[in-house]
């Protein structure tokens, strides 16, 4: 179960399926966007009904969640302020974010989403847990 509220308003829910947190840096492209959909959609990290991670999220009957999360390139490398310096500016972000998410639905995956650019609460229940970092 992944949900996403904002003002206790709830934006995207799913029971069962994949929570992405989206990064963009500088450098993202329209190419890189349209891979990393792709991949999400073919993971084999489900179980099957022998318990063997072998269905990717269609097979397994599941949903996205699509999250935009710019502190995911917070370098906290210096000082004890995270720098935002390698997370892309929200005008070349945002496209790039819809881009992906439009990707996921073209692949037929039920998707629902956050909203870009506003503080919100995400909560999850991480079944598993199976947590994966992708990166294009």
């Amino acid at each position: 179960m992944a949900k996403v509220t904002m003002e206790n308003s709830i934006l995207g829910e799913i029971q069962k399926g994949l929570l992405i947190l989206v990064g963009i840096t500088t450098g993202d492209t329209v190419e890189k966007a349209a891979w990393l959909a792709e991949k999400a959609a073919s993971l084999r990290i489900f179980p099957d009904s022998n318990g063997k991670m072998n269905l990717d999220v269609v097979e397994a009957k599941g949903e996205i969640l699509v999250v935009s999360q710019f502190t995911l390139y917070g370098d906290c490398s210096k000082g004890r302020r995270p720098s935002f310096i390698n997370a892309a500016r929200p005008e070349i972000a945002e496209p790039l974010y819809e881009h992906f998410i439009q990707k996921l639905k073209l692949l037929g995956i039920r998707t629902h989403t956050g909203k870009f650019g506003v503080d919100m609460k995400v909560e999850l229940v991480n079944d598993g847990p199976v947590t994966l970092v992708v990166d294009a």
